[in-house]
């Protein structure tokens, strides 16, 4: 089975359309203020419409969100999946599922034995596990931060989930961790930027050639 991709934190056109013309399953949109990746409400209606029309799901990566910016976020960009990349508890995804009937996704961030089995709590709650990277101690973002965790890290709880990998992924490295954890989905952020929060469109179909390729002949 050909591995999926995500391309997270697209903000302009040249670098969606590079995600789509690339074969991109999962197109993800940041709103969280901090992050050189945000986009604004206005902007992320225009790119998930067209990431809809291009095949792509979308996916809205929020950090700790409250009720009113999640509203504001589902109406501008209907998206498929909400990303949750904060410290949301179970109770609580659970509960962002429900009220907005949409899929969620959760960040476990991982970087020492025992992190990666944090996503067992939230089995029943969210429909995907995130496994990334866990941000330095004085990073203003959870995630984007473009190093990559021990893959063997999450050996023991990755059979138990539906999960996506992430983490310093790049085109240079996406096929190793392809082969060393079997992940079936993965996604990109700062692996494919020439600067934080400014996407390369040459490297974002680097990534995806690379990524699909190495599936392909597994």
């Amino acid at each position: 089975m050909a591995t999926k991709v995500k391309i997270c934190g697209l903000k302009t056109e040249p670098a969606l359309e590079a995600a789509l013309a690339g074969g991109a399953d999962y197109v993800g949109l940041v709103f969280f203020p901090p992050s050189p990746r945000c986009v604004p409400l206005a902007r992320a209606r225009t790119l998930a419409a067209s990431a809809r029309r291009g095949g792509a799901k979308v996916v809205a990566l929020l950090v700790d969100a409250d009720d009113a910016l999640i509203d504001r976020v589902v109406a501008a960009a209907e998206p498929d999946i909400l990303q949750l990349h904060g410290s949301e508890s179970p109770v609580r995804a659970a509960e962002i599922g429900r009220r907005w009937r949409r899929q969620v996704m959760k960040a476990i961030p991982v970087a020492a034995a025992g992190d990666a089995e944090a996503a067992l709590g939230y089995a029943e709650a969210a429909q995907l596990i995130l496994f990334d990277a866990r941000a330095p101690v004085d990073a203003t973002r959870p995630g984007g931060n473009g190093r990559p965790f021990a893959w063997g890290l999450i050996a023991n709880v990755k059979d138990q989930v539906a999960y996506m990998l992430s983490g310093g992924l790049s085109p240079d490295n996406v096929a190793e961790a392809i082969r060393v954890t079997g992940a079936g989905i993965v996604d990109v952020s700062s692996g494919v930027e020439r600067c934080p929060g400014e996407k390369d469109v040459r490297l974002i179909s680097q990534f995806l050639r690379v990524a699909k390729a190495h599936a392909a002949s597994s």
